[in-house]
């Protein structure tokens, strides 16, 4: 079982607090830099989160 997979299987039912954390993670980020890399932040933040089946609106 590969990073990804335990990962997926840990946030399984709770999605809405696994994208909490990774819009928080990208404020954070966005913070640090002063948003001089905002777009490519979005970008791996998206990247992660399909890869993880994080949904942008969990209650669809």
């Amino acid at each position: 079982m590969g990073f990804l997979d335990r990962a997926k299987a840990m946030l399984q039912g709770h999605s809405q607090q696994a994208k909490q954390m990774s819009d928080a993670a990208e404020q954070q980020i966005n913070e640090r830099t002063g948003g001089k890399y905002a777009k490519q932040v979005d970008q791996a933040q998206q990247q992660m989160e399909k890869q993880l089946g994080i949904d942008d609106d969990p209650n669809k």
